[in-house]
């Protein structure tokens, strides 16, 4: 019986690649589909230094999430600088009546993600500013109870690996705990093209996606179980978001 059903799906699987599925997609039609929030970081729309990096990661990591079978939608804070300018009021201190329409739509599209990706260069040690100030607009509510991947860049060679641990803690105050495998891609001019490809032959693209893979498929499993648990239990019932100020987590 059990060689009857792994004949069975290997045919099947077979049939799906004959039309272009990959075998992560095949398999997501079997799972959960997520929907993931990738937010970037880099604010830059010119140079020098050139070219800019951040929509090239991007876009890499937006096609493999894709290739998983995955719903993606990114958050570019480079196209909200008017909507959302550097922090002056947070979305949970408006009156619904006064909340700006961006920032609503916003917030529509953080809350309703099952997973994000934070892709960040790095400043000065620290994760990039454009970035925290879009996780910094928003209550931990709005992100709990999902989890979150780590993704940094640099031009030079360490790969922006002293953002992405500053940026460890941040995601795990808002309550979207990072999964553990961060992707760190040094030099990225010499490894993505301008549309997020990789360059070099196809073992070096199959190296690429099997490095994003280990995080990838950390943050699917972290992100299908919460779903799959929110089914049966609001995670906001013992745990419900503060209703005014901070001092609701007191201890008595």
């Amino acid at each position: 019986m059990r060689q009857g059903l792994n004949a069975a799906f290997v045919g099947l699987l077979g049939h799906a690649s004959c039309r272009g599925i990959t075998a992560a997609a095949f398999t997501r039609e079997r799972n959960e589909i997520l929907n993931v929030v990738i937010i970037t970081g880099t604010t830059r729309t010119d140079g020098p230094p050139r070219p800019i990096l951040g929509p090239r990661v991007a876009t890499f990591v937006e096609h493999e999430l894709k290739q998983r079978g995955h719903e993606v939608h990114i958050v570019d804070p480079r196209e909200l600088i008017d909507d959302v300018p550097l922090m002056t009021k947070p979305h949970f201190s408006y009156r619904e009546s006064a909340l700006p329409e961006s920032l609503r739509q916003l917030h529509l599209t953080l809350k309703n993600a099952d997973a994000y990706v934070a892709i960040t260069p790095e400043y000065n040690h620290a994760p990039s500013p454009g970035l925290l100030n879009i996780l910094n607009h928003f209550g931990s509510s709005t992100f709990a109870f999902k989890p979150s991947a780590i993704v940094s860049y640099s031009a030079g060679q360490w790969g922006g690996t002293r953002a992405a641990h500053s940026l460890r803690p941040v995601l795990s105050e808002l309550g979207c705990l990072p999964v553990s495998a961060m992707m760190h891609i040094p030099k990225v001019k010499d490894h993505f093209g301008e549309n997020g490809e990789v360059l070099g032959d196809e073992e070096e693209a199959e190296r690429w996606k099997k490095y994003a893979q280990r995080s990838l498929s950390q943050l699917e499993w972290w992100g299908e179980a919460a779903k799959q648990q929110k089914k049966l239990k609001d995670p906001f019932d013992e745990s419900p978001p503060f209703a005014s100020n901070p001092s609701q987590r007191n201890a008595p």
